[in-house]
């Protein structure tokens, strides 16, 4: 689900992710019902990731080709028989050809939204649509705080690690209405999320990249701060970790003519 220019910012692991993030699949289905694919339709899946999503527009009868820019995600994305490519998000290389591009919990990896913009429309036929949902304004505050905080106390710049677009739904949508694009709804969702193996798993799955800025022997300290750090505002007192999620769902059209 990454995307960029160099180096991507963080490195997946498909057991990992299918283990500790199964639940963004399953929070995506209200963004395909925002889509209402047709079956017949051509469909780019933006970030598709493990595929999980990919394969419901599949299984509604689209054509689609699932995007992302993790070779183990995309591998498994394989796995389940689905047309998934290695591609960076940032240089769509389409013209044309889609009825729609959809994208669930991907975009805020990518850091040059113009140029996803750009090629998303590029990448659509006329009248075509773009339908999403990615980390907004305000996303993973308390966990990122942490995290960036644990790393200045070690020397390194914490913000400087932090590999998130979060925009807030104005400034997205003036950048797609920059981009050529009719923007029907563009709104900021918060929403709490459970996490299904704890703040340990999200952290091991979404984090490597503040993770990676400290020696291996110091990844324990490390997490264990920013544990301690957030539990109050994000443990429950029956153990529950939750993910102070921010979400930005929208939908834009391209012109037809």
């Amino acid at each position: 689900m990454t995307s960029s220019t160099g180096e991507p910012s963080q490195r997946w692991d498909a057991r990992g992710y299918a283990e500790n993030a199964w639940f963004v699949a399953d929070l995506g289905m209200p963004v395909v019902d925002l889509l209402a694919p047709e079956s017949g339709e051509r469909i780019l899946d933006l970030g598709c990731g493990d595929g999980a999503l990919t394969e419901k527009l599949a299984a509604a009868g689209c054509d689609v080709v699932g995007a992302d820019a993790s070779a183990e995600l995309v591998n498994a994305a394989r796995a389940r028989g689905l047309d998934a490519r290695l591609i960076n998000g940032e240089a769509l290389d389409f013209t044309g050809e889609f009825d729609a591009v959809f994208s669930n919990a991907a975009l805020h990896w990518m850091l040059q939204p113009d140029a996803v913009i750009d090629g998303v429309h590029r990448a659509l036929k006329p009248g075509g649509r773009f339908v999403g949902e990615f980390g907004g304004a305000g996303n993973v505050a308390t966990i990122a705080s942490a995290l960036e905080a644990a790393l200045d106390r070690r020397g390194f710049d914490g913000k400087a690690a932090n590999p998130w677009y979060f925009p807030s739904a104005d400034e997205y949508a003036a950048k797609l209405t920059a981009h050529g694009f009719r923007v029907r709804s563009a709104e900021l969702i918060e929403r709490p999320t459970p996490l299904p193996t704890g703040m340990a798993g999200w952290l091991a799955t979404f984090a490597g990249s503040f993770i990676a800025k400290v020696p291996v022997s110091e990844h324990g300290a490390l997490l264990n701060e920013v544990l301690t750090e957030i539990s109050s505002a994000l443990k429950k007192p029956d153990g529950t970790w939750y993910a102070d999620y921010v979400r930005l769902r929208f939908a834009a059209d391209k012109p037809a003519g």
